[in-house]
């Protein structure tokens, strides 16, 4: 894991208090701010204390978003004194408002609506697809690009990969075979570049929204701490070279995947990624290779509190109580998972 940020130092200690209310809201403003660094931004030192105020329940998101836009507008008579910091700081907090909330619909609406709230009054076309081609010399290819969708296609290929999507079903996939099509899909959205700018925010947003509806209560600090390799990968899952005998290679955002979805700690260094580096990231050492989506999410609420009760899980995962008793079944079947102390003081003991 990437050594922590400053803002990401003093956020922290919410977490170490425990406060589950103030837990929630701490990852989402250090998702938000970290996915930041992925267009080279760092957030300002007033947000980061607005931020703190609204974690502790002072002020709500509402008044938050009131006092960086007033910030803001005042700010140009002190010589654009944090100029670079107005968009940081203005998309971390509506990528935190978003994240707040619990309504979503996996369309291509969700995806243009994502983009247009977060760059509305910051890119002229916030919300709406791109008009141009484009190329973008990348560090990690040794300033060569990725090929981009031309743009008077990006509508139906959007479709085309929501439907494809829309239609497939993860219904006995290994959690292995489930997150490399997670990755395929997330990387052929990223390959299309529907939008002129915010393109891998957007993603990451509408990517960790998605997630949720799996049951899953996304490791925060892997976007934290790791969202410029979060981009790399998908850079290097959509290129090829055939003269340089390079080919498009998923596995490291594979390991991105494993660390958000179920706290693996793989090593995440964008030197790795680098098309110099010609080795494939190892993923051979996976903790459950038989897991699948729904049940790696009951692992991760188990690990968090073993005597969460099975009602509890369900409402967790959004599934019914059966559904989840026919799951957690199956789980101590395979050996997973152990129940202990009985009936009425159950401990769930994951054997992994």
């Amino acid at each position: 894991m990437d050594k922590k940020k400053g803002w990401n130092l003093e956020l922290s200690e919410y977490i170490k208090q425990g406060e589950p209310k103030q837990v929630e809201k701490t990852k989402a403003w250090e998702t938000a701010m970290g996915l930041q660094e992925v267009d080279g931004l760092q957030p300002s030192k007033y947000l980061i204390k607005t931020a703190k105020e609204h974690i502790e329940g002072t002020i709500n998101i509402e008044e938050v978003k009131t006092r960086i836009d007033e910030y803001y507008e005042t700010q140009s008579s002190r010589k654009n004194v944090e100029e670079e910091s107005e968009e940081a700081d203005k998309v971390a907090v509506r990528i935190t408002e978003i994240l707040s909330e619990k309504a979503f619909s996996f369309s291509e609406t969700e995806l243009l609506n994502i983009h247009k709230r977060l760059f509305k009054d910051i890119f002229d076309e916030a919300g709406v697809y791109r008009d141009y081609n484009f190329t973008k010399k990348e560090w990690v290819l040794n300033g060569d690009t990725v090929v981009y969708a031309p743009f008077d296609t990006i509508k139906e290929s959007i479709e085309y990969d929501f439907e494809q999507e829309r239609n497939f079903s993860y219904k006995g996939l290994s959690l292995d075979e489930a997150i490399k099509h997670l990755c395929r899909f997330t990387s052929d959205i990223w390959q299309i570049h529907p939008f002129c700018e915010g393109n891998t925010r957007t993603t990451a947003v509408f990517l960790i929204k998605y997630l949720r509806t799996f049951g899953f209560n996304i490791n925060d600090e892997v976007f934290a701490g790791n969202s410029w390799y979060f981009r790399n990968a998908l850079v290097r899952a959509n290129y090829k070279n055939f003269e340089k005998n390079v080919f498009e290679d998923t596995s490291f955002l594979e390991k991105f995947f494993y660390n958000l979805l179920t706290n693996t700690n793989y090593e995440l260094k964008n030197r790795y990624i680098h098309i110099d580096n010609i080795q494939s990231a190892d993923n051979d050492n996976l903790k459950c290779k038989n897991c699948t989506l729904e049940e790696q999410a009951i692992i991760n609420i188990l690990k968090s509190n073993p005597m969460t009760t099975q009602n509890e899980i369900a409402e967790q995962i959004n599934k019914s109580l059966r559904t989840v008793k026919t799951y957690m079944s199956e789980m101590q079947k395979k050996g997973i998972i152990e129940r202990r102390n009985g009936k009425k003081n159950t401990q769930w003991i994951v054997l992994l």
